[in-house]
């Protein structure tokens, strides 16, 4: 990993010298071939939350808290430059789906501090958001609430409510109000410091990262066929529900969260479809099989829940922590109850990993591979 000189266009006056320790920790944490693999969970929230940050401290000195389209196409431009040049996939754009407008007001009606300032109760928005609660944010909504309560305050702005009301395209007022929103995310990245805004921003799209299954299934015909009604061979049933469960562990990584509700979205999909026995239980199916699978050891690795970061050793090469390092089932929802959350205390998911809750740094694994090996595992699933 050589760094090289980016070519900057000349034209982007943010101030990337503020956080040129978040810019290397975002070009590791989206480094080359691992970028794909690392997205959902670790990448894109990082460069997410760099922009933000970003932007935020540039308007220290600049007053605003988004560029024209102009200076947006040119300063994405220049900050996809900065971490390729730092070993970052040349990618991140389509990775991410990042677009020049997401620099942008996104139509929200103020993009200054000024006015972001006298349209909010800022002590209120930095009390609920200097400290995030890293376990407990994603039920307690502490900090997002006051966040939408801030973007909702700038919306109303002008008398901006009026005309959102008057709007008939939800996905219009939807655009508008993400755009206050994302000012809002910069204005609090602008009133803390680099590291602590970044991890309230991570922090906070965490609770969406966990929320989502971020995997595709393919069709269940293969397993409903075999599977389905009143099995006949468990044998047959097992080997076609190992090769479909094969093509999962072929797309990323993802969370031990987000594993359990991929594994409770695919059994509901069988269960509509007439599979009616706990083909996870019968045929051994754990919540590692639903992550990518780890070299030649054929074992899914499931990252931390809690927001972490990718790191590189020039010896050893990339690292991230695995979460788990035990078979734990896949959960088989019951048809007569609704599909439960992690933020359901009565829901016991078998053995869930303590890093849930809490993280001590001691229960995962750290899983190192050399860019080396990485780009071959990773060319084996193309």
């Amino acid at each position: 990993m050589n760094s090289t000189t980016p070519k900057l266009s000349g034209q982007c006056g943010l101030n990337f010298s503020s956080i040129n320790d978040l810019m290397k920790t975002t070009a590791i944490d989206c480094l080359t071939s691992f970028a794909p693999l690392l997205a959902n969970v670790i990448c894109c929230p990082q460069l997410h939350a760099t922009l933000a940050v970003l932007l935020g401290q540039s308007s220290r000195q600049t007053g605003v808290l988004a560029l024209d389209s102009t200076h947006a196409h040119y300063c994405l431009s220049d900050i996809q430059q900065i971490l390729g040049s730092q070993g970052a996939s040349f990618e991140l754009q389509q990775i991410c789906s990042i677009h020049p407008s997401n620099l942008g007001d996104g139509s929200c009606p103020v993009s200054d501090v000024n006015g972001v300032e006298s349209a909010i109760d800022s002590s209120k928005l930095l009390a609920a958001c200097k400290k995030v609660d890293p376990v407990n944010e994603c039920c307690s909504k502490v900090c997002q609430n006051a966040i939408v309560d801030a973007a909702e305050n700038i919306a109303m702005r002008d008398e901006f409510l009026t005309r959102m009301g008057k709007m008939n395209n939800l996905a219009e007022k939807e655009s508008r109000f993400n755009g206050c929103r994302s000012i809002v995310l910069r204005w609090l990245s602008s009133r803390i410091d680099t590291l602590s805004a970044t991890q309230v921003l991570r922090r906070v799209s965490n609770c969406n990262v966990n929320g989502v299954c971020p995997l595709t299934f393919p069709n269940t015909k293969s397993v409903t066929m075999e599977c389905g009604n009143e099995i006949k061979n468990h044998t047959v049933c097992c080997h076609a529900m190992n090769n479909y469960v094969a093509h999962l562990q072929k797309q990323s990584f993802i969370t031990n969260l987000q594993a359990v509700d991929c594994a409770s979205k695919l059994a509901l999909q069988l269960q509509d479809a007439n599979v009616s026995t706990d083909v996870y239980r019968l045929c051994q199916i754990t919540l590692k099989d639903f992550s990518l699978q780890v070299g030649s050891q054929e074992s899914g690795c499931l990252l931390p829940s809690l927001p972490s970061d990718a790191t590189l050793d020039p010896s050893t090469g990339i690292s991230f922590t695995c979460d788990l390092n035990d078979n734990i089932a896949a959960p088989w929802p019951s048809v007569l109850k609704s599909p439960s959350t992690s933020c359901n205390k009565s829901t016991n998911y078998p053995e869930l990993p303590a890093a849930a809750s809490s993280q001590s740094g001691t229960e995962g694994i750290p899983i190192k591979f050399h860019l080396l090996t990485s780009s071959l595992f990773f060319l084996m699933f193309i």
